[in-house]
């Protein structure tokens, strides 16, 4: 399962990554906005972990986005 962390607090990061892998999960890493909307809208994933508190573009504002984009696809 391929799973995208949204997370710009490294600590954090440093403490989900090894666990989530060691579930079995394929983890990319986004530690801003304008990453992560980046690899949602152009790589595929399972399930998506968005700290909507993120630098340069908000969560709220990247979820948005997806979903918007979504709409206007056939």
């Amino acid at each position: 399962m391929r799973l995208l962390l949204a997370e710009d607090n490294a600590g954090l990061v440093e403490e989900l990554l090894p666990a989530l892998k060691h579930s079995g999960y394929a983890v990319d890493v986004a530690a801003d906005g304008d990453e992560t909307l980046f690899l949602g809208e152009n790589e595929s994933y399972d399930a998506v972990i968005l700290d909507l508190g993120l630098p340069r573009r908000s969560g709220l504002d990247v979820l948005r986005q997806w979903r918007s984009s979504q709409r206007s696809m056939p």
